[in-house]
């Protein structure tokens, strides 16, 4: 059996080279027919005759050489055809300048192998591209075949025509392709013909008879997404987004790996290129310590982190089954029996003392934090142990242990604070520029706002509700907020390590905030439930709309546009003042406001 298939092989690319050298043979004689003006007569058939095993024979090698012979190219690709004309290339040079030596001694015209190039040329491509067509169309389509539009007439868009129709397990049947640019009208893509723009999207549904739009454009934003979904529902398509279009070609991906489109896409923007890559080398070789690694922060910034070569990654969070869930994604297991992963909680001072002194870290990401606004304010008590007492633990063993690269993971909502979680996290940045002063390493922030799809954030909780059927509540109608993706958000914290200076703040650019009406409403009508929407009021210390940088603070961009870099004012540990804090969380009615917030400021602790 083995044998058996050893032979298929062979035999093809048997086949493939006799074309080839055929393919010389009839070019050597057309070309002397043609040198000779059709007059047979002059040919010298003998030297022709060695002329055409000589040229059969140099094929056969310089097909080796550029590896035509061993199935290394698809039949009919760009890759087979430089290949191709490579080897034409040399064997046209070995034969024809010995000919045009000696050509007219032994009877060859000299100019006969510089004739024949041409046209061998083109007979061994159009043998290959008649064969592709062969392969193509006896690939006959199933009967299940959904009938798909693409979106998109570029190079994706091609690809994905290509894979659909050639690609025997594809649930789909391309039927037609969408583009609004007017120079691709009646474009074709692989037999598929571009049929209009997006404004007659609804007409080509009707005429093809499809029932999916797949959008086939790399990077597609957020707007975009939103105005073809809202086209596409009046067209009665179902939208489907395709996996990254590397993934779909190196063969990771599939057709079948298609999926709907989420809400994440459609209130996301273009996710900014922060180039992370090329400065993530401090982390290569280095002990890297992760505060909160089992959470949905800490847990993609490991996975990242992994990936540039770390000497050790220390992942450090109290909670042990968010430590194995992380432990499984990078290594594949999670057996907690190994060093990687700590179990401890950063209240606990003397036993972070202890870790940081026996691992030495170098470079340290602390992300462990509570984080959920509305519980913090009815809990302020936690938020200082855990946000501030927590962070300073943190800073103070990662001191003590000599880390060079401290970077603190921060929120939007510490920017003009007006919440028990925003004020907990200013003071923790405080804190780090503090330990910025002291060390005179790089001790930073990282500020950002709503993390998509993160563990207890706003689209898991409304996806519940929306499955339970409501109602939905929103705070306010016009309530807006920032949203980023997790390896967006972690690209920042990780890119920051590299960039950032002592004792600042670095804010990412995420552009215009979105209002949570839109999202709510978006996210009920692709649940295709009738969910009533309440409006409960702003809840204690929560703000119509997020800022990014603080009234007193700088918005310089000196590395990368999208990237504030802020300055922050310190607080000494000896400065914190539970007393006040106490006095803002309660907000005591016997105090007016005002006196309130000027004496936090006199602490520090604003």
């Amino acid at each position: 059996m083995q044998e058996l298939h050893a032979s298929v092989p062979l035999v093809r690319f048997g086949t493939q080279y006799a074309f080839d050298a055929g393919a010389w043979v009839v070019a050597l004689f057309l070309a002397e027919v043609l040198r000779y003006e059709f007059e047979l007569q002059r040919i010298s058939v003998l030297p022709l005759l060695a002329l055409f095993a000589a040229a059969s024979l140099v094929q056969f090698f310089a097909g080796g050489v550029y590896h035509l012979y061993q199935g290394r190219h698809i039949y009919g690709s760009f890759a087979e055809v430089r290949a191709l004309l490579g080897a034409v290339l040399v064997s046209t040079v070995v034969l024809g300048v010995p000919v045009a030596v000696a050509g007219t001694v032994v009877g060859i015209p000299r100019s006969t192998v510089f004739i024949a190039l041409p046209m061998a040329f083109v007979l061994m491509g159009g043998v290959r591209y008649i064969k592709r067509l062969l392969v193509e169309r006896s690939m006959v389509p199933k009967d299940d075949l959904q009938k798909a539009l693409i979106f998109g007439a570029g190079y994706m868009g091609a690809s994905i025509a290509r894979r659909m129709t050639t690609d025997r397990n594809s649930p789909f049947l391309p039927v037609g392709v969408i583009d609004d640019d007017p120079l691709k009208r009646n474009l074709w893509l692989h037999g598929v013909r571009v049929v209009g723009s997006r404004a007659a999207l609804t007409a080509a549904a009707q005429a093809t008879g499809a029932t999916t739009l797949v959008v086939a454009i790399a990077k597609a934003d957020a707007t975009l997404l939103r105005e073809i979904t809202d086209v596409a529902k009046i067209a009665h398509l179902k939208v489907l987004v395709l996996p990254p279009l590397d993934e779909l070609l190196s063969g990771k991906s599939r057709l079948n790996d298609l999926r709907s489109i989420a809400i994440e896409d459609l209130i996301g923007r273009h996710p900014v290129d922060t180039h992370v890559a090329s400065i993530a080398g401090y982390l290569a070789g280095k002990r890297v310590l992760v505060t909160g690694a089992g959470g949905s922060i800490g847990s993609e910034l490991c996975r990242q982190i992994s990936k540039f070569g770390p000497s050790e990654l220390i992942m450090l969070d109290r909670d042990e089954t968010g430590l194995q869930g992380t432990q499984i994604s990078i290594l594949g297991h999670g057996l907690l029996d190994t060093k990687d992963v700590v179990l401890a909680d950063i209240r606990d001072a003397e036993a972070l003392k202890a870790i940081f002194t026996e691992r030495m870290p170098e470079v340290v990401f602390h992300a462990a934090a509570l984080k959920h606004l509305p519980m913090l304010e009815q809990y302020p008590d936690e938020a200082w142990k855990t946000n501030v007492l927590g962070t300073l633990n943190v800073l103070e063993a990662a001191q003590a242990a000599g880390v060079a690269t401290f970077v603190n993971i921060s929120t939007d909502k510490a920017a003009n604070p007006s919440s028990v979680l925003g004020h907990s996290k200013r003071v923790a940045e405080k804190l780090t520029a503090w330990a910025a002063q002291e060390s005179k390493h790089a001790y930073l922030s990282v500020r950002f706002g709503n993390v998509i799809g993160s563990r207890g954030s706003m689209l898991p909780t409304f996806t519940a509700i929306i499955e339970a059927g409501g109602p939905l509540t929103i705070t306010h109608p016009d309530v807006t907020r920032f949203f980023m993706t997790i390896p967006e958000a972690c690209q920042l914290v990780i890119q920051a390590g590299g960039i950032g200076r002592p004792a600042e703040v670095l804010i990412l650019d995420m552009g215009e905030p979105v209002r949570i009406l839109d999202v709510a409403q978006r996210m009920i009508g692709m649940s295709g439930k009738d969910i009533e929407i309440v409006y409960t009021g702003l809840r204690p210390g929560e703000k119509l709309h997020e800022e990014l940088i603080g009234d007193h603070e700088t918005d310089e961009r000196p590395i990368h546009p999208k990237i504030s870099h802020a300055s922050i004012a310190p607080i000494r540990p000896e400065d914190l003042n539970k007393p006040g804090w106490d006095a803002r969380c309660r907000n005591d009615p016997t105090n007016r406001p005002a006196e309130v917030e000027a004496a936090l400021a006199g602490t520090g602790i604003l």
